[in-house]
């Protein structure tokens, strides 16, 4: 729940300890409440109820309650005995009561509370609360002022209590009472019917102004601070020469606040104090206390900045040594001064003519060493708006570093961080020469922060740093390999991607680093090897001057390569890319060492049978010659579920067989014999390449047909070691077959010239389109984040002098401001705003609701129009919400009074922490003219429509492959549509579910009977969504599905459920063929 004006802190004892009443305890009689009273002592709860009669407790016509003890007593009429302190059922309950509703909702927050203490202002009329201002204690009177605060709020002022708290409370000392009265005078009704000021406010108006003139400092401050609040210039009149004594006092509490005061009745009502700019200016002349000179200047710059000019002129040299406080002060005179406007300020700014420019830039540029970091930040900030000479954006740039690496907050860092990649952004070029400063941020364990630190230096490199980053990188990358904290191999996967991206752009450094990196092909960190060959690759299509190098480097680590996928990426190169003689004698050198002995399965079979023998002669011998094979017996369950019985005379056999598996192996075997059969059928159309290359160039009969042979007998044995007991797994089909494949090509290498064309051409080629599609991607993204024409040709010369206030300047400051609040386009669609309104309830409902839902990035703002369509006044009218999924409800709408046939527009926050689907219900509660009569409207139901957080993205196939394989959480859609085109269907999907295709174009033209495509979206909280869609078009129907995978459930979820309603929404609106 929550209170207006901010009550919430004041008011929470009272409304989250409620008292309880006669619909929980029952019916009690008054004549019964004294014998109760009396008996109470008798109890060990209400030990501290000394005194009888209770001084401490109210007396109703229903129940006892005392507040010393915070219980109720009750008593049967028979024998006027005491049975319980403990709530029972009544037996008189009504349903529909507010008690019901209240336990109903109880889940929904403190909805329970907040009903009890309604139902208890019912049952304290106005007589009980006079009763308790007049004869209560000073907690009597601070609880029951509470409680005529909270029924204010709700629409019951209550206007016949003015008197008795004038009368009873006014005059007391009590500080907490006094504090308490400040905010009944705010809330309260200050005028009559005719719209005149009440005469016992005079009273009200003459206790403030003693209170303002009270010795104590503190009492003093507390009043100045409520008088800020007032905005009744009747009240206010009186008190303004009291307010200006105030400014003289000795104490710094009580003029800071007297300062403020004067300012908040100057902005409301000049004509009470129209001399309070020159009375400021005297005051913060001879003022010494910091935070009163800034509490005086900030009112100055915002009623008359001229005079804050002045004074900031004066004060000139000072500047550097003030504190904090006051140096933002400066800077926000400084921003507002710039922008040409004040707030509420009664002169015009816009003075930056002449010098002052000069010395606003000086002082910006001195508070850029002070020792706050959030002055540090704001001068930054106010720097690049006043000045775009390159050495004061450098200077602000240098200062959000520097604050980058003091910071101990990652939330803070990263937030800067963004500042200096808009810089980046705004003033290309110019920060280049900082990248290596830049680096500094990289000392951070934060990955994330490491992470947007490096992309943001990436965009730094130039030819002229070029060298000096890489060296850079290098060195952190060789610093990976002997520290061990915790996520050293993903900033090592990351500085190699640094580095491969310096490379293919900066052609002169990739000989530098290209054998760097293969250093770590043999790593045991399998992401960062197979970056590593994925960027050897590259480099050698793109490069083929340092091909032969390259390709000698890599041979020579073959031996040290552990993982299938770094060996599959090294065939391929030596297989395309082997051009020589030479070459190609030593990459089959290379792997007939990595693969071993062949045939692999007549090698095994010999060590298995050496082992066997070696087995077989210890265990005679530990036997003493006489050893026979021992039966052993065990039980299976069959495949249909039944029993079978297996006999074995000797295990030795299987013992033997596990310990040839265990001997160490050469890399390559190794990986095929642990069923890496996609590994064996890559080296199969390596050697076929290598060989049909070899018979191109070689005029060596006898040396191709050895070479031939041997290649024939490696895919060979891969086929037949695939087939037998030495592997983890059998070899599947696909790999059976593409290795046959390549022995027939050898087979039959003189008379299939198109196999030979497809070997050595075509797969190469397919290499390069993909290249060149991952560069046309690279460069429409850079096209979409840089304006392809920054000025027209015939635009106007702006000349500054005849510029408007304001002219193409966007202060960031206004923007981020206007980015929170949503507000991005003031001339918002109206269109737009139509199709977010959602109708809560019926048309015929006596309270018709509609809500205008409004998703401004993490939240959501519920506008909620509810209109009274009855002639009845309805009372206590509140609109509970509750949420399913991650939604979280922060601003809960408070209580109304509805008038008949009138509207009240209520507004609710919800906080989104995830991409899913999320759903929003809840009720309308409200009393009748009786008070019993209560009435509850069940709401529609506003689903949150996920595509609002999902935004389109790019990955590039490996990253797609690892998160696909990584992502836990599937979601498997049926095709059933009417579209009869694959690509149609494809845009369909894509346009509905906000995602972007990853599969080149290439792919997927021509016309086909089939389509598979894989698309990508990243959410605003960092999700990633992955899909994959294959399709076929069999007898004109569309037939396949969609495969959604994702991290968390509910964005696979979510995806799937938005597919299937649009497919559904498409079939229904198809129209049948005649």
């Amino acid at each position: 729940m929550r209170i207006q004006l901010g009550y919430l802190g004041l008011l929470a004892p009272f409304v989250s300890a409620t008292l309880p009443t006669p619909d929980e305890y029952g019916i009690i009689h008054k004549e019964t409440c004294l014998t109760a009273n009396r008996e109470i002592q008798k109890f060990t709860n209400h030990g501290k109820c000394l005194v009888i009669g209770c001084p401490n407790s109210y007396e109703n016509g229903y129940f006892h309650y005392c507040h010393t003890c915070s219980t109720t007593s009750e008593t049967t009429e028979s024998n006027r005995d005491i049975i319980s302190i403990a709530p029972r059922p009544n037996p008189n309950f009504q349903q529909g009561s507010r008690l019901e509703r209240s336990t109903i909702s109880a889940s929904q927050g403190k909805t329970t509370s907040y009903n009890r203490l309604q139902r208890e202002q019912d049952q304290y009329g106005a007589q009980d609360l006079r009763a308790a201002l007049e004869k209560g204690t000073d907690e009597v009177k601070l609880e029951t002022l509470r409680r005529i605060i909270v029924s204010t709020l709700n629409g019951n002022s209550q206007p016949t209590l003015l008197m008795p708290i004038i009368q009873f409370v006014l005059p007391t000392r009590n500080k907490q009472i006094k504090k308490m009265l400040h905010f009944y005078w705010e809330v309260c009704p200050k005028y009559d019917d005719s719209g005149k000021l009440k005469q016992e406010m005079i009273l009200v108006c003459n206790a403030i102004r003693n209170d303002l003139q009270h010795p104590n400092e503190y009492i003093r401050g507390a009043t100045l601070r409520f008088v800020q609040k007032l905005r009744e210039p009747e009240l206010l009149e009186p008190l303004v020469p009291t307010i200006r004594t105030c400014l003289e006092h000795r104490h710094s509490f009580v003029r800071k606040n007297a300062v403020f005061a004067v300012y908040s009745i100057y902005q409301a009502f000049d004509y009470l104090i129209p001399d309070a700019p020159e009375l400021v200016q005297t005051f913060l002349t001879a003022e010494s206390d910091l935070t009163c000179k800034r509490n005086a200047f900030i009112m100055l710059v915002n009623t008359s900045p001229v005079r804050a000019i002045e004074y900031l002129v004066q004060i000139y040299e000072q500047i550097s040594s003030m504190d904090g406080l006051m140096q933002q002060a400066v800077i926000e005179l400084i921003r507002k001064d710039r922008e040409g406007k004040g707030e509420g300020g009664k002169e015009e700014l816009k003075v930056i003519v002449g010098g002052m420019k000069v010395r606003y830039i000086r002082i910006i540029s001195d508070l850029l060493e002070s020792s706050s970091h959030s002055v540090k930040y704001e001068a930054a900030m106010t720097l690049t708006t006043l000045t775009q000479n390159p050495a004061a954006v450098k200077a602000a740039a240098a200062c959000f570093i520097d604050l980058i690496v003091k910071e101990s907050d990652n939330n803070v860092k990263m937030i800067v961080l963004d500042r200096v990649e808009a810089l980046r952004s705004k003033h290309e070029h110019v920060l280049d020469d900082m990248v290596m400063d830049l680096f500094r941020v990289l000392s951070s364990p934060d990955m994330d922060l490491r992470r947007k630190a490096t992309n943001l230096a990436l965009d730094m490199v130039s030819s002229r740093n070029v060298e000096d980053v890489v060296l850079f990188f290098k060195k952190e990358l060789i610093k990976t390999l002997s520290e061990t904290f915790e996520k050293n191999a993903e900033y090592r996967q990351l500085l190699i991607q640094s580095i491969h991206t310096c490379a293919i752009k900066f052609s002169e450094v990739a000989s530098n680093v290209v054998h760097v990196l293969m250093e770590f092909l043999g790593d045991s960190n399998n992401s960062a090897a197979v970056d590593v060959i994925a960027f050897v690759r590259e480099v050698v299509e793109k490069f083929p001057d340092l091909r032969s190098s390259i390709i000698k480097k890599l041979l020579q680590t073959f031996g040290e390569i552990k993982s299938g996928k770094v060996f599959r990426g090294a065939l391929w190169i030596v297989g395309e890319y082997c051009t020589t003689e030479e070459d190609m004698l030593e990459t089959l050198q290379q792997i007939r060492t990595v693969i071993g002995e062949v045939p692999i399965l007549a090698s095994e079979q010999r060590l298995l049978d050496a082992a066997e023998a070696v087995a077989e002669a210890e265990a005679q011998a530990d036997d003493g010659g006489n050893s026979k094979p021992v039966p052993t017996t065990t039980t299976k369950v069959l495949a249909d579920g039944t029993y079978a019985t297996e006999t074995s005379f000797s295990v030795t056999a299987s013992a033997s067989l596990n310990k040839v598996k265990a001997q160490s192996k050469p890399p390559l075997r190794a990986l095929i014999l642990g069923g890496d059969f996609y590994t064996g059928s890559v080296l199969a159309s390596a050697l076929t390449k290598l060989v049909l290359r070899f018979v191109g160039l070689s005029t060596n009969s006898s040396l191709i047909n050895e070479l031939r042979a041997e290649a024939m007998l490696m895919m060979t044995s891969v086929i037949r070691v695939g087939q037998s007991q030495f592997v983890s797994v059998p070899i599947d089909e696909d790999s059976v077959e593409r290795i046959t494949t390549c022995l027939q090509a050898l087979a039959e290498v003189s008379q299939a010239k198109t196999i030979e064309d497809i070997f050595l051409h075509d797969t190469q080629a397919a290499y390069t389109q993909m290249i060149a599609h991952v560069e046309k991607k690279a460069a429409e993204k850079r096209g979409k984040d840089k304006k392809s024409v920054a000025v027209q040709p015939d635009d106007l010369i702006t000349f500054r002098q005849f510029a408007k206030k304001n002219d193409g300047y966007v202060d960031d400051y206004e923007a981020d401001l206007t980015q929170a609040t949503g507000n991005l386009d003031p001339a918002n669609d109206f269109l737009s705003k139509l199709s977010r309104i959602v109708q809560l309830t019926g048309f015929s409902d006596p309270v018709y609701a509609e809500a205008y839902v409004n998703v401004n990035q993490f939240d959501i703002m519920l506008d909620v129009l509810i209109v009274n369509q009855t002639p009845e006044t309805l009372q206590n009218l509140t609109v509970e919400f509750a949420t399913l999924g991650d939604l979280k409800l922060v601003e809960r709408p408070i209580p109304h009074t509805l008038g008949p046939m009138s509207f009240q527009s209520i507004k609710a926050t919800i906080k989104v922490s995830s991409t899913e689907t999320g759903v929003i219900f809840g009720n309308i509660f409200y009393d009748g003219p009786a008070t019993s009569d209560g009435h509850c409207v069940v709401l529609n139901d506003i689903h949150i429509d996920i595509l609002d957080y999902i935004k389109p993205a790019f990955c590039n196939e490996n990253q797609f492959r690892s998160m696909w394989t990584e992502f836990e959480w599937e979601n498997k859609v049926n095709v059933n549509t009417t579209i009869d085109d694959l690509r149609t269907y494809l845009d369909h999907i894509m346009a509905a579910t906000n995602m972007s295709c990853l599969t080149p174009d290439a792919a997927l033209s021509g016309d086909c009977g089939f389509l598979s495509a894989n698309m990508y979206a990243r959410s605003l909280f960092g999700e990633d969504a992955l899909a994959n869609l294959s399709i076929e078009k069999a007898d004109g129907v569309l037939q396949g599905h969609v495969r959604i995978r994702s991290k968390t459930q509910g964005i696979a979820l979510s995806l799937g459920d938005k597919i299937t309603l649009l497919q559904s929404k498409k079939a229904n609106t198809a129209v049948p063929a005649s």
